[in-house]
């Protein structure tokens, strides 16, 4: 497969990005191909300075940056020629098979939606992160920002497209849906987790399990996890910012070695028509490795493919019952 890398997307890019690309190429296998986008001259520079051959990458050279604080909508459209309109644009003609940046969020979810589409039936794309379990497993949570002020049936959508990702590409054989909510009981929370609930303990496409409260994220009560944006987002942040305490404190053990966002790199924005990362804007080479890595399982077990079928499934299941009222 070949993946198109954002180089000049990051907070420490370009050096970050491109220390990622060196470190993932020590672990693809030679059928891959990393296609570096971004300035060509820097780029070229840099492989030099580590001396390393310019010619183990494709190079794909643009002129102009979307930057962390440009507004999307209206930087996408302007710059045509940054890094992140061109990947797509390579992504849209095929001559990539997956895209990735830590660069600009809202660019990349906007470029997602004008270049491969939202999957038929899908309302909202949705990001997610994973959650180390004390049993040694993981958990997905989402959405993790893409949707802060998402309605129930939205919310559902996140749970079957959770459940996907959590069985394609984690191996997770019949993923168990938990609704994170302030309690267990199915009348609590707000109108959104109450109508929510009421939704997924109807819908026989997921394995729902119930309300799973915060202070259960890591003890294996479920393998796919529910949220708004704006809840899912508070929850990352505040791990995050965990894992630094910890850490710089030297109170690290092996579980809470797996808090660090850097071992997975990014999220696929799901529920688009193509394989795309969105990497954390604080992304070191590491990080960006881990995105790249996920990058390549996430087209390798065609997701957007197992998510529209899905989808599709769904929809003709809704006509017939339509049809037998």
């Amino acid at each position: 497969m070949r993946v198109g890398l954002d180089v000049m997307g990051g907070d420490f890019a370009p050096d970050a990005t491109l220390a990622g690309a060196m470190l993932a190429l020590k672990e693809i296998s030679p059928s891959d191909r990393i296609c570096l986008i971004g300035d060509e001259p820097i780029i070229r520079a840099y492989l030099e300075k580590e001396n390393t051959d310019p010619t183990l990458f494709d190079i794909v050279h643009t002129t102009e940056v979307i930057e962390m604080g440009e507004q999307p909508i209206k930087a996408y459209t302007k710059k045509q020629d940054s890094s992140i309109a061109v990947g797509f644009q390579l992504l849209k003609q095929n001559k990539i098979d997956a895209f990735a940046s830590a660069g600009n969020s809202g660019a990349m979810l906007v470029g997602s939606i004008y270049s491969t589409n939202n999957i038929p039936g899908v309302i909202r794309p949705a990001t997610s992160t994973l959650l180390p379990q004390e049993n040694g497993g993981i958990s997905v949570l989402l959405d993790i920002g893409t949707n802060p002020d998402a309605r129930a049936d939205v919310m559902v959508q996140f749970a079957i497209i959770g459940t996907l990702y959590a069985k394609y590409v984690y191996g997770i054989e019949k993923p168990r849906v938990g609704l994170l909510n302030i309690g267990e009981e199915e009348e609590k929370g707000n109108l959104l987790c109450q109508s929510t609930f009421h939704l997924l303990q109807n819908d026989e496409h997921i394995n729902f399990i119930g309300n799973i409260e915060s202070r259960d994220l890591f003890k294996s009560k479920a393998d796919v996890i529910v949220a708004d944006g704006f809840t899912g987002n508070v929850v990352l942040k505040l791990i995050e910012s965990m894992y630094r305490l910890l850490a710089k404190r030297n109170l690290v053990d092996d579980f809470i070695s797996r808090l660090n966002y850097e071992l997975y790199g990014g999220s696929p924005i799901l529920g688009v028509n193509g394989t795309v990362m969105l990497g954390h804007g604080i992304s070191s080479d590491v990080a960006i490795k881990s995105m790249i890595m996920l990058a390549r399982e996430v087209h390798n077990a065609k997701l957007p493919e197992k998510i529209r079928h899905a989808f599709e499934v769904i929809s003709e299941s809704q006509a017939d019952k339509t049809d037998n009222q």
